[in-house]
């Protein structure tokens, strides 16, 4: 993976190239915290490749397909075909174990969200893609009408804690906390509602955080949540 620098000082979005993607049938959002289970071999070695170069690689949701490699004697390379949507999320490893052969268990961190520009897949079966960045989301304090919602999702974590209090790194909800961060809070909840992955990926994609936020406050009355 390389990156190209902005194009002088006009505000054009930065860019990665040959960023390796990993298409899975979930969402991850900015600041979000994710554990994989890694045993195939083209993610084990774009695993290792980025951990040791400190490098991230892209999370993108698939619109087609499944997360594990399935042959297909009709398929021109003789395996099911993969599509995924063009807007994904910058992922940072964060901690890595091997507890044995072929098997990696990682824990990773959302950062930016990426545009696809173009893509493309390697005969060994791994994605990679040139993106452009997204420009950092701005905080958006969480106006009074919607502070029911972020106190919701407190008590959620605190629930959560209670219920699973030796699994604390395995908790959805990660610090830092930002609960005055619309943005933030509307991806948390997102992240914990089932919800199609489809309508996941939608929100995510969404640039503005106020109306990510009211939409899943929309959401949440939808089903009934208490809050």
């Amino acid at each position: 993976m390389s990156e190209a620098p902005a194009q002088g000082r006009s505000g054009a979005p930065l860019s990665l190239t040959h960023l390796p993607l990993f298409p899975l049938q979930t969402v991850l959002f900015p600041g979000g915290w994710m554990p994989l289970r890694i045993f195939e071999v083209r993610y084990l070695d774009m695993i290792r490749r980025c951990h040791e170069a400190g490098a991230p690689f892209g999370v993108v949701c698939l619109s087609e397909g499944s997360e594990v490699r399935r042959a297909d004697p009709k398929a021109p390379d003789g395996f099911a075909r993969e599509a995924f949507f063009p807007v994904g999320t910058l992922a940072r490893i964060e901690q890595v174990a091997r507890p044995q052969a072929g098997l990696m268990l990682i824990h990773c961190r959302g950062q930016q969200r990426f545009r696809i520009t173009s893509s493309h897949k390697l005969p060994h079966g791994l994605w990679v893609a040139d993106v452009q960045l997204d420009a950092a989301e701005p905080a958006v304090a969480v106006p009074e009408h919607l502070r029911s919602t972020r106190d919701a999702l407190q008590r959620v974590l605190a629930n959560l804690r209670e219920r699973e209090p030796q699994a604390v790194n395995e908790l959805p909800l990660q610090p830092p906390y930002q609960w005055d961060d619309c943005g933030w809070v509307a991806n948390r909840w997102t992240e914990l509602l089932p919800a199609p992955a489809e309508l996941k990926q939608r929100l995510m994609a969404l640039d503005n955080p106020l109306l990510r936020l009211e939409l899943v406050s929309d959401l949440l009355d939808r089903m009934g949540v208490e809050r």
